[in-house]
């Protein structure tokens, strides 16, 4: 065992499920700590800042990126999202597990920043499954389904650039899985 717990970047396509393995992880152990992200979107109802998000303006944001501050960045439909490098650090210094859940691009820029990061692919039981999954949502046009299709066929094809995969067909089984590997459990 290591001194200190090391990051753990959850990643994977589109509608696989990450948001619902982590959600489901964080209601069981609250003590694994998920990065908040800082983002240039506006608040949904409900949402509270430092809690959900940081939400920045893009100055402020421009400002993280400019000193070094976030760990990693995207633009994802038409707004940044990034996670803030110093919350992360002073986790993992004082001995708490850390989980990010972010998309490819990002996860790519953790192993550049941070290679002793253990990064962790979430794959569909299949890719009919995934297609299932993003269709029945209902919420979204035909269009945006084939965009994020598309993206998704590009995000599984990356999946070798991970250290290991979990598969998603028990949002249980994986959250003990990414328990076990956060050392919660």
């Amino acid at each position: 065992m290591s001194e200190r717990p090391r990051l753990t970047v959850l990643s994977g396509p589109s509608g696989v499920g990450k948001s619902t393995v982590v959600a489901h992880m964080r209601q069981q152990h609250p003590e694994a700590w998920l990065s908040v992200s800082a983002t240039t979107r506006r608040p949904r109802p409900g949402e509270q800042h430092g809690v959900h998000y940081y939400f920045v303006d893009n100055d402020e944001f421009d400002k993280l990126i400019a000193n070094g501050e976030l760990l990693e960045w995207a633009v994802f439909a038409g707004n940044r999202y990034g996670t803030p490098r110093a919350a992360v650090l002073e986790k993992l210094e004082s001995g708490v597990p850390v989980l990010l859940e972010i998309d490819l691009q990002g996860a790519r820029q953790v192993r550049e920043s941070m290679a002793e990061a253990l990064l962790v692919f979430l794959a569909p039981p299949s890719w009919e499954e995934l297609v299932r999954r993003l269709t029945g949502r209902g919420t979204e046009s035909q269009s945006v389904i084939e965009r994020r299709l598309e993206a998704a066929k590009v995000e599984l094809a990356a999946e070798a650039e991970f250290d290991m995969t979990l598969v998603n067909r028990s949002v249980e089984q994986v959250v003990a899985e990414l328990l076990a590997l956060l050392g919660v459990v």
